[in-house]
């Protein structure tokens, strides 16, 4: 059911909850559990014996925090952003956040038309380095593109850096891209994102866990991680230094049996060097979205067979390649020594010049044969 269909006390006190209750808190989620959202609401308005796990100065201080929330004017604000209220239970609920157990969300802000749920069952995180290198830029870019051009929503935090550049490269090609915030969705963060997140928020998704106005704190952007990794069916990190929050998140989607994958960089990069540990462990190396797309799709979603350029000497016989291996790079030789090094009778090894020398890989100079320019660049070519 949607905030319009939810019964209106279940759906003011989980918007109560979302201003009492930090992100990720297991022992709200607990609560929340065993006894349900109007009676953790209530309890906690009216303060008295604290709820089971946590201390009395931490129940005083979740007790401030209910005395100061406006959970409809929460709703009226968020209504007037062109802001819904997600919760279990509704019917845009994503399933795969009940993974989380006791840590799923209390519920979802959610800016943008399309339905979270529908979304978040074919999508795929890009995650990476706020200060990345153009390299790391362009690689998320593209993997957003290819990823939305092959009908997967791209889903990313909204930063500086690698999740910018992947929002950027989903919107660019046309596709569908999810913003998760560490903050209230009516005030993105960072400020320098603004106009990208309004966008997002138009052709896509910005959805958080915290009310309208909120702001984000270090310990909200690693706790929005896990509501990354859980919405999607696996997650890319592009470019993360050993302290990377996106290696978070990567860690995040193992822990819940999602595919972790990882785009290598140079092993000199300080940038690289958290995804090549992940690469070292149970993450996949991936270069390009059909690769992603063979690892988080369905049957049938393979990437292209991967091989060299196919030379002109690679359509050769056996036999004719022997031959034209046999010569030597830069004087002539004699049929009997050609024969010697092609492993063949000295017959044979004329039979395979002439033939040889009709498709313009060879040369008669008197009594030898020498290749041709274009025969040793090619043999050339083959070796490197």
């Amino acid at each position: 059911m949607s905030a319009r269909e939810a019964p209106y006390d279940e759906l003011l006190s989980r918007i109560f909850l979302t201003r009492v209750l930090e992100p990720g808190d297991e022992a709200g989620g607990r609560w929340l559990r065993e006894h349900g959202a109007g009676e953790v609401a209530r309890r906690l308005r009216d303060g008295g014996e604290p709820l089971p796990g946590v201390s009395a100065a931490r129940w005083e201080g979740l007790g401030a925090r209910a005395a100061r929330a406006e959970p409809e004017r929460d709703l009226a604000v968020a209504r007037d952003a062109g802001v819904r209220f997600v919760m279990p239970g509704d019917g845009e609920w994503p399933a795969q956040l009940e993974d989380l157990g006791d840590a799923r969300p209390t519920g979802l802000w959610v800016r943008g038309r399309p339905s979270l749920r529908m979304w978040g069952l074919r999508s795929v995180a890009v995650v990476g380095a706020r200060a990345c290198t153009a390299y790391g830029a362009h690689m998320a870019a593209t993997l957003a593109a290819g990823l939305a051009e092959r009908g997967w929503v791209v889903v990313s935090g909204g930063a500086y850096g690698v999740d910018g550049a992947a929002h950027r490269g989903a919107l660019g090609a046309g596709g569908a891209t999810v913003a998760v915030l560490a903050c209230g969705v009516d005030r993105p963060y960072p400020r320098g994102h603004a106009q990208l997140i309004g966008r997002i928020a138009e052709q896509g998704l910005v959805v958080g866990e915290l009310p309208p106005g909120d702001h984000p704190t270090p310990s909200r952007f690693i706790l929005r991680n896990r509501v990354i990794a859980a919405l999607t069916r696996g997650t890319v990190v592009v470019e993360a230094a050993y302290r990377s929050g996106s290696l978070v998140t990567a860690r995040a989607a193992q822990r819940l049996g999602r595919l972790t994958m990882g785009v290598p960089g140079p092993a000199t990069s300080r940038l690289s060097a958290g995804v090549h540990e992940l690469l070292r462990g149970e993450a996949t190396l991936v270069t390009d979205a059909a690769e992603v797309v063979e690892l988080v799709g369905g049957i049938g979603e393979l990437a292209p067979a991967r091989s060299g350029p196919v030379l002109p000497r690679d359509l050769l016989e056996p036999a004719a390649r022997r031959v034209l291996a046999a010569l030597p790079g830069h004087r002539s030789a004699a049929p009997p020594e050609i024969a010697r090094g092609a492993q063949t009778t000295e017959d044979e090894a004329i039979a395979r010049l002439y033939e040889l020398r009709a498709l313009g890989y060879v040369e008669r100079h008197d009594d030898g044969w020498k290749l041709t320019r274009q025969a040793v660049i090619s043999v050339r070519e083959g070796r490197s």
